[in-house]
C-alpha cells in the first residue's frame, strides 16, 4: 500500500446530544435550551483536521445541538476572551452598538467565528442549533437564521452511540478497536452536565480508553464525565459500582462555581427576573467524587492541565481552546514518534 493511499489515524469526538438543561431554581422550571460549545470542539478539529479523520459520537447516538449562545463573539477570543468581553460589553451597552457594527468593529472575532462554522458545516454535518434565550447575545440572535439554514442544508453524519463504541471495540469481527485512536476530546457548553454525568456507558468508555492508553482531552462542563468513572459495564450489561476507581484522585480542572454563578446571575442562563440555579456545579460533583480540582481564580483565565498518570487533559472554558488543542497536538505527536523510533 502506497503512503498517499494508506488510511489515515482516527479521534473521536465525543459531543453532548442534550438539548435541555435543567434548573433547580426556578422551582417548577422546565429547563433551557442547551448544546455544545462549537469553540471547544472546532480547536481540536482544527489542530488535526489534515491528517485524522474524526468518529463522531455522543452518549446515545443521537445528533449533538449546538449551543446559539456559545457563538456570541466574545466567545471567539482565545486567550483573551476576558478582554474580548470586556470590549464587546462596553460597545453593546455604553457605545450601543447594534450587530452588524459589532460585527464591523471585531473582525478577528468574527473571521474566527465564520471560520469554525465552516470547519463544523465539513465535519459534523446536518445538526440543529438551540433556541435563544431571553438574555442570548443579540448579535448571535441576529445570525441564528442563517447558522440553522447553513447547518440545514448539509447531508447527515453517522454518531454513534457510547454503547455502540464499547460493543465494537470488544467484537473482534469489527474490526474497530479503541486502541487504534489517536485520542479522544469532548467539548464543553451545559449540555454535558445532562448526560456525561452519572453515565454508567461513560464511565466504562473512560476506563477501556485509560487501559489502552489513549489520551482523553475534556473541556470547560466536559469533565463532568469523570463522574461516570464510578461505573464499569460488562459484556452482559451488567454495571458494577467502584468508588476506588482508577481515575480517582486524578489532577483536572474545569469550570469553577463562581464562574458558574455569575453566568447565572447576569448572562443567557439567568431566567430573567428569577433567581436562577444548576441542579449542581461540576467543579463540586467532580471534588465530592474525589477529583483533585484545580481551577483558576479568574474565570476568564486560561487553564490546562496534563495528567500523564492517567492521561488526562482538561481546561478550564473557551478561553483555553488554543492552549489544550496546542497541547494536544503536543502529546499526540511525541506519541507518535516515539511509537515510529520504536519500530525501527
Amino acid at each position: 500500500m502506497t503512503e498517499s493511499t494508506a488510511p489515515r489515524p482516527k479521534a473521536l469526538i465525543v459531543l453532548s446530544s442534550a438539548r435541555t438543561l435543567p434548573l433547580s431554581e426556578p422551582v417548577g422550571h422546565p429547563g433551557i435550551p442547551t448544546g455544545f460549545f462549537l469553540v471547544e470542539l472546532a480547536a481540536v478539529m482544527a489542530e488535526f483536521e489534515s491528517e485524522y479523520d474524526f468518529i463522531l459520537a455522543t452518549p446515545d447516538g443521537r445528533l449533538p445541538q449546538l449551543d446559539v449562545n456559545g457563538l456570541a463573539l466574545n466567545f471567539h477570543g482565545g486567550g483573551n476572551l476576558g478582554l474580548a468581553t470586556a470590549r464587546t460589553t462596553m460597545q453593546t451597552g455604553v457605545e450601543r452598538f447594534g450587530p452588524e457594527k459589532l460585527r464591523e468593529k471585531n473582525p478577528d472575532l468574527l473571521k474566527r467565528r465564520e471560520t469554525e462554522l465552516a470547519l463544523a458545516h465539513r465535519l459534523l454535518g446536518r445538526i440543529p442549533v438551540s433556541e435563544p434565550l431571553p438574555k442570548t447575545d443579540a448579535e448571535a440572535i441576529s445570525v441564528r437564521g442563517d447558522v440553522v439554514a447553513g447547518f440545514e442544508a448539509l447531508p447527515q453524519r453517522e454518531y454513534l452511540s457510547v454503547q455502540q463504541l464499547i460493543e465494537r471495540h470488544r467484537d473482534p469481527a469489527s474490526g474497530f478497536s479503541l486502541a487504534d485512536l489517536a485520542f479522544v476530546h469532548m467539548p464543553g457548553g451545559h449540555a454535558p452536565m445532562v448526560d456525561f454525568h452519572d453515565n454508567p456507558w461513560m464511565g466504562e468508555l473512560l476506563h477501556t480508553l485509560r487501559e489502552v492508553d489513549v489520551p482523553i482531552s475534556l473541556i470547560c462542563h466536559a469533565p463532568v464525565a469523570l463522574t461516570s468513572a464510578r461505573y464499569r459495564v460488562d459484556g452482559d450489561g451488567k454495571v458494577t459500582t467502584d468508588l476506588d476507581h482508577a481515575f480517582k484522585g486524578a489532577r483536572i480542572t474545569t469550570v469553577p462555581k463562581y464562574g458558574e454563578r455569575a453566568m447565572l446571575g447576569f448572562q443567557y442562563p439567568k431566567v430573567p427576573g428569577e433567581r436562577t440555579r444548576l441542579t449542581y456545579y461540576v467543579d463540586v460533583a467532580l471534588k465530592e467524587a474525589g477529583y483533585d480540582v484545580n481551577l483558576a481564580l479568574n474565570p476568564s483565565a486560561v487553564k490546562v492541565i496534563w495528567d500523564a498518570d492517567h492521561s488526562l487533559l482538561t481546561g478550564n472554558g473557551p478561553q483555553a481552546a488554543d492552549e489544550q488543542a496546542a497541547r494536544l497536538a503536543e502529546i499526540v505527536r511525541g506519541r507518535a514518534r516515539s511509537s515510529l523510533s520504536r519500530t525501527r
